[in-house]
């Protein structure tokens, strides 16, 4: 019925709205569709999307914290920045099943179909995960927050972390949707993704400190864009970055907006050329 609207409206008005109004109201539309399943399904969404990650927080806090040391300060603040982190990466496993989804059930084709822009469809899938990882991260504050976790370097400084780990998911969610359109016919490639996000998390600082990592190994950490983002909010939350001095480390809100951006650059054409290659 959304779709039918928007399409009444790009006829009737055309010349009032503009092409880019006619691509905004295709994204609010293409947005709202992917958000009907929160009330349509909210126990999936609360599961995956909500008691999932406070899990993950009350299992590496409660149950493996306490063997953790950390240079410079206690492992629960150190740990809450990495998991705020981890989540963002979650993201390109939830992103790839809703695309690959939609792909494979036809739902693609129909708007391939439809007088609708190719960025709209994507943007509007972006803006939906957006909109769900915000209120993933709200929650994990506001568990980390109960657990005895806290910021302790003021409001702006705060809401500079949560943007730079806003800015890392909508970097993550550009792959995770060139993924989704590349692989929706290949069921197995879409399980892979979702079981190698947990050992990109690893190999990078979210859990442990960078400067405990066998020598080999800490440079390919240290050069993760998830560290990078990890380290910056830690910084800016005021919490335990870890002791680790390398350059990158030392100028990790710098690498926090760069290592976005690059992926964002590299990934967002990409989604809409493979999207627009579907038809063909």
């Amino acid at each position: 019925m959304t779709i039918s609207t928007a399409q009444f409206t790009r006829s009737i008005a055309p010349s009032r709205l503009g092409t880019l109004g006619l691509v905004l109201t295709d994204v609010g539309t293409i947005t709202r569709r992917a958000l009907v399943r929160w009330r349509r399904k909210p126990s999936v969404v609360v599961t995956n999307t909500l008691l999932f990650p406070i899990m993950i927080v009350l299992m590496f806090g409660y149950l493996l914290g306490g063997a953790m040391t950390v240079p410079g300060g206690d492992y629960r603040e150190f740990l809450l920045p990495g998991m705020f982190a981890m989540t963002m990466v979650f993201g390109i496993g939830a992103t790839m099943v809703a695309v690959s989804s939609d792909t494979a059930r036809g739902i693609t084709d129909r708007f391939l179909s439809m007088p609708v822009s190719s960025a709209a469809v994507v943007l509007g899938r972006a803006c939906a995960d957006m909109l769900e990882s915000a209120a993933t991260l709200a929650v994990l504050i506001g568990c980390g927050l109960a657990v005895g976790w806290h910021p302790h370097r003021g409001l702006a400084d705060a809401a500079a972390a949560v943007g730079l780990l806003l800015l890392l998911r909508f970097a993550f969610l550009w792959v995770g949707v060139y993924l989704g359109l590349l692989c929706y016919a290949n069921p197995e490639a879409v399980t892979a993704v979702r079981t190698l996000e947990f050992p990109l998390g690893f190999l990078a600082n979210p859990f442990v400190a960078i400067a405990t990592m066998p020598a080999w190994l800490g440079p390919i950490a240290a050069w993760n864009p998830l560290s990078s983002t990890t380290t910056a909010a830690r910084e800016l939350f005021g919490n335990p970055t870890g002791g680790d001095h390398t350059w990158i480390a030392e100028h990790a809100i710098l690498m926090a907006v760069v290592w976005p951006l690059v992926l964002i650059a590299v990934f967002l054409p990409l989604s809409i050329h493979r999207y627009r290659r579907l038809s063909r």
